[in-house]
């Protein structure tokens, strides 16, 4: 059975509108030709992503995401996605987009990530800006 589960680690944080969010998101998928096995959002602080980017990329920087590919099976979606929502709130609130459509946007650039999409050189990063605008604009809460 297709899941799409929300947890938190370290915060107190529910995303609103959890039925029409996991519809989106499933429908993005099923748009770009996968399917939906297992999808977990965790959702973190600044400080509990920071040590994850530490240890398993190897990076020491603040991210607002990092999206762990776990599929087994070509074509199939299984991840982790782990989301600061201190970066979310930051963000937002610098790019004047409001914490939900920011939450709205990192949400799908994890499972675009997921999807084979990255953000590496400009060309890329492009492509995956268009997508993610592309998904936005097709949510319906």
């Amino acid at each position: 059975m297709p899941a799409i589960n929300f947890f938190e680690e370290d915060i107190s944080f529910k995303p609103k509108q959890k039925a029409q969010l996991r519809r989106w998101i499933k429908d993005t998928i099923v748009a770009e030709g996968f399917k939906l096995k297992e999808l977990n959002y965790i959702f973190c602080s600044d400080a509990y992503l920071l040590q994850i980017n530490q240890q398993y990329l190897d990076h020491d920087t603040y991210t607002d995401i990092v999206t762990f590919d776990n599929s087994e099976v070509e074509g199939d979606i299984v991840g982790d996605i782990f989301i600061s929502i201190d970066r979310i709130r930051e963000n937002g609130a610098k790019f004047k987009t409001g914490e939900a459509d920011e939450l709205h946007r990192v949400i799908i650039h994890g499972a675009l990530h997921l999807l084979g999409y990255t953000d590496k050189s400009a060309v890329t990063k492009q492509k995956m800006t268009q997508k993610e605008d592309e998904y936005l604009a097709k949510r319906d809460f």
